[in-house]
């Protein structure tokens, strides 16, 4: 009898989960698991949690919704809490496990989880199993060995538009999930009380009216059915035809996709996306539009497969430009700064969003992002730190990729990119309503 342990992290769906998929096929007995990392819980080097509210808040969805869609094959998640490999550590020696499948994530502090796993486990006898699928485009299916990835994106986009790369249909959930193991007993108290219990509940963020995505409004929920829901309305609305025109606006639902959140979280697939993207050019046709999310589908392999070409050195002070200086910091400047204090109407409009929503349009993040390394003089990677604490669409490849970018340590071929805070104000908010909506202190949309 084939009892298996499915650990999920960054993949909170059952669609399109080969990972998942090919270990109900081995199970006779299936555990599925999510931990509670208290490392994520333990303030960053900067001196904020690593994790805020908004974050904690679209998380709680996430795993609710897997939990939901577990019960309904007979299944359910085991949520637990506390150092990763000590839990499925126990995990494995209570349930008899001899089969451990995870998703591979090529960033350096959830390599070395599974690293580590796999040093407690193998002496046991337990195999532990990995799956790359959180990109569009398979690593094996590029038109080139990942130590030959273009070291810009351009070229990368072009080599892979040339080579007509194939893009994997979805695969879809299993019908039934194998049961839980005899010996671990099904939790009575349900996700919502032990995700509640654990994170705290009165850490909720109150909702604000304004945002560009209220995670707490049903229509928004991230998880697995909000994700297919907020997918079909998009497609049917029609939006991906205005969607290049459209993406720099600032206020507003709909001025891009909002697939970022679902994403992250792995709720909804890259392929899912693409494969919706593709019915809807062919029944309602192709323009612009339509590509420019394809090219921001590519934009985000792009950074995972970064990731698995240069590992840990993404995340050292100089990054891919070990000859160009270490990066600078003032701490006062970063405080004034992530506390929408600096003075610029512009800039503290956006942090101020940011802060009360964990969202933020991309536009404001390149122009925010660029204000704190090139006009405050702060080190990057504290900005990356907020942002990963704040967004509730954070993604540690698109997020380490981004700041690396823009600080002109990462692959921008120009060395580095300032955004003038001026002329972005001009040229994205000539009126001022997105200054006055955030700076005006009330919590409505204007009409």
């Amino acid at each position: 009898m084939s009892r298996v342990l499915y650990w999920f992290r960054q993949d909170l769906r059952l669609r399109d989960n080969r990972c998942f998929i090919r270990a109900c096929d081995q199970a006779d007995a299936l555990l599925p698991v999510y931990i509670l990392d208290p490392a994520m819980e333990q303030p960053t080097r900067w001196g904020f949690d690593r994790i805020g509210p908004h974050r904690r808040v679209v998380l709680g969805q996430a795993l609710r919704g897997l939990d939901r869609q577990l019960r309904q094959r007979g299944s359910g998640l085991c949520l637990l809490q506390g150092q990763p490999v000590d839990q499925l550590l126990a995990m494995v020696r209570q349930g008899a496990i001899d089969t451990v499948w995870v998703e591979d994530i090529a960033a350096p502090q959830e390599r070395a989880l599974v690293d580590a796993l796999k040093q407690s486990l193998e002496p046991l006898g337990v195999s532990v199993y990995t799956g790359w699928q959180s990109s569009l485009i398979a690593p094996d299916d590029l038109p080139f060995a990942i130590d030959r990835l273009p070291d810009s994106f351009t070229p990368f986009r072009k080599r892979v538009e040339q080579a007509a790369v194939c893009i994997e249909h979805p695969y879809p959930a299993p019908d039934a999930v194998p049961p839980w193991p005899e010996s671990v007993p099904y939790p009575t108290a349900s996700i919502d009380a032990q995700f509640d219990a654990l994170c705290g509940a009165s850490t909720r963020p109150a909702v604000d009216a304004r945002s560009a995505f209220p995670c707490d409004d049903p229509d928004c929920s991230v998880d697995e059915i909000g994700a297919q829901r907020h997918l079909d309305q998009y497609f049917a609305r029609g939006l991906p035809h205005t969607y290049k025109a459209t993406r720099n606006q600032l206020i507003g639902k709909d001025y891009s996709s909002k697939w970022s959140p679902f994403l992250a979280l792995g709720v909804l697939s890259a392929r899912q996306v693409y494969a919706a993207r593709q019915h809807f050019e062919q029944a309602r046709g192709a323009n612009e539009g339509t590509y420019w999310l394809r090219f921001e589908l590519l934009w985000r392999d792009y950074f995972r497969f970064l990731h698995l070409k240069y590992g840990r050195r993404l995340y050292h002070a100089r990054g891919l430009a070990p000859d160009r200086p270490a990066p600078t910091h003032d701490a006062d400047r970063f405080e004034r700064w992530k506390n929408a204090d600096t003075g610029h109407a512009f800039i503290d409009a956006a942090m101020t969003e940011l802060s009360r929503t964990g969202y933020l349009s991309n536009r404001m993040r390149q122009v925010v992002a660029s204000y704190l390394i090139h006009d405050l003089g702060c080190d990057w990677r504290a900005g990356a730190a907020w942002f990963e604490s704040q967004l509730v669409d954070y993604d540690v490849y698109s997020n380490q990729g981004n700041w690396l970018y823009l600080a002109g340590y990462g692959t921008d071929p120009r060395g580095s990119r300032r955004f003038n805070p001026d002329k972005q104000a001009q040229d994205y908010d000539p009126g001022g309503a997105y200054r006055a909506l955030w700076l005006s202190g009330t919590a409505a949309m204007p009409a």
